[in-house]
């Protein structure tokens, strides 16, 4: 399905056909106006970007002086923050969670039950609709896999995001959940998850992964994929392959009378056989009417997670799998978590639902016998 560009100046949702001859000429994607006015006014925010694609690499952000929000703050690797565009709008007639227009972003109906361990089976009026939001969830994460290439801004990739939620009367989840400012998560290179989109163009070499949920009439549905960008190295490659492994060796023991904690003892015993860490800051969830809930899953082994599978059940398995250690620590941005050695980290989700004999996974690819994108390139 061919997206429809619209106009990228914040707030305008018109449909748009003209290109800034700056981007062009500098090899950026995206750019897209709806008129010449539109772009006049967006050109204070948008030349931005043509000083970032002509002087600024991922390497020399803090030393060139184009952009450094946090001079005191040593980064671990070599990825820079870039400017981020405006926070991206979502028609009123779009169902939305609770958090969605609280000043702060807390989701009131999450906070309710935060701290219980009860985990909820879904009846068969919100296994349809978990199934639905899944399926939407997936679609957009392969509106985003099209366009994740060297040159192309982790931005333009929310936008088309975005756009794609609209378009399928879905709400972006993680857009305003406790202040995210965009619509999705990507997280490139060092960065395990949870990078805020911004105007960095993708390098030839570098991974990156998109963290998709949405909000579809009630339910949330939530998946990721980590991408190769241009010629990624073996050994890249390499943890990739392995981290979608650890995934995939998870979702092989999940039926019912199944422990919760088994899940991290599986895919710790991958990572480590091939040299690999397992991340432990952070974990699967529950997931349903709530985007994060009971059970906690942590993919780490001799882990304390509570609960035993049972049908009806809904959660993601999430692993974060880095070449070096498994120590994170967060950008000042409060959100953006990086390994602390700066080597790269990669990630893989999917939703699952048990059923009577095992599990259904919700979020997977409906083709190419549901493999993840990158095995295309491989």
């Amino acid at each position: 399905m061919t997206s429809v560009q619209k106009c990228e100046s914040p707030g305008c949702t018109q449909n748009a056909n003209l290109r800034c001859p700056t981007c062009i000429k500098l090899g950026i994607a995206g750019s897209f106006f709806c008129s010449q006015d539109c772009f006049k006014n967006n050109w204070k925010s948008h030349k931005i970007v043509h000083s970032l694609a002509r002087g600024q690499g991922a390497n020399d952000s803090r030393d060139t002086g184009l952009y450094n929000p946090w001079p005191n703050y040593n980064f671990t690797g070599k990825l820079r923050p870039f400017p981020q565009s405006a926070k991206r709008v979502v028609p009123l007639n779009i169902d939305r969670p609770d958090y969605a227009d609280h000043p702060q972003g807390f989701p009131l109906s999450e906070q309710a039950v935060k701290g219980s361990g009860h985990i909820k089976v879904l009846d068969d009026e919100e296994i349809e609709g978990v199934k639905v939001a899944c399926k939407l969830g997936r679609e957009v994460l392969d509106e985003a896999a099209r366009v994740c290439d060297v040159g192309v801004t982790t931005d333009e990739i929310d936008r088309i995001v975005h756009e794609a939620c609209i378009e399928r009367d879905c709400y972006p989840s993680p857009l305003n959940y406790y202040e995210f400012p965009k619509s999705c998560c990507t997280s490139v290179n060092e960065v395990i998850c949870h990078g805020i989109p911004d105007t960095r163009p993708l390098e030839d070499g570098d991974i990156c992964n998109v963290d998709i949920t949405v909000y579809h009439n009630g339910f949330h549905g939530d998946l990721n994929e980590t991408f190769f960008v241009g010629n990624v190295g073996d050994k890249v490659k390499d943890l990739v392959k392995v981290t979608y492994e650890c995934l995939s060796k998870a979702i092989e023991i999940v039926k019912p009378g199944e422990k919760y904690r088994e899940i991290g003892n599986v895919i710790q015993k991958h990572a480590q056989t091939h040299g690999y860490s397992v991340v432990k800051s952070y974990c699967g969830h529950g997931i349903h009417r709530l985007f994060h809930t009971a059970p906690n899953v942590p993919h780490y082994a001799k882990n304390r997670a509570i609960g035993v599978m049972k049908p009806g059940h809904c959660f993601t398995i999430e692993p974060m799998i880095s070449m070096g250690t498994w120590r994170d620590e967060m950008w000042p941005d409060k959100w953006t978590a990086v390994t602390v050695d700066g080597q790269y980290s990669a990630q893989f989700e999917q939703t699952l639902l048990v059923n009577e004999t095992g599990c259904e996974i919700l979020t997977r690819r409906r083709e190419k016998n549901g493999q993840p994108h990158f095995m295309d390139k491989l």
